[in-house]
């Protein structure tokens, strides 16, 4: 089974109701906030009705908030790659 993606892109600030009440039923309060839902006809109108505030992908299965959270951080340190660290070298012995 497939699901939804939703993530919350734009604020929903000063738009009609209407959109407003779409993301509550889609269970989209803030920015940046991802919700899974089953691919369905019904899901899909709703996602239409706001698709210029959200980003939309279709995935295998949902993931808890925690691998959500874990799949937007950044990689811990810092990569120093081969050819500038010998550029390095040649600068400091010359």
């Amino acid at each position: 089974m497939s699901y939804f993606r939703i993530t919350l892109i734009r604020s929903a600030i000063g738009l009609p109701s209407k959109s407003t009440n779409v993301l509550k039923a889609l269970g989209l309060r803030k920015r940046m906030n991802t919700v899974f839902h089953p691919v369905s006809p019904t899901v899909a109108g709703q996602i239409m009705k706001v698709k210029e505030l959200v980003a939309v992908s279709e995935v295998d299965e949902p993931l808890t908030k925690q691998e959500v959270h874990q799949s937007r951080r950044p990689d811990p340190g810092f990569y120093i790659e081969s050819r500038a660290a010998d550029q390095l070298k040649e600068y400091q012995e010359s």
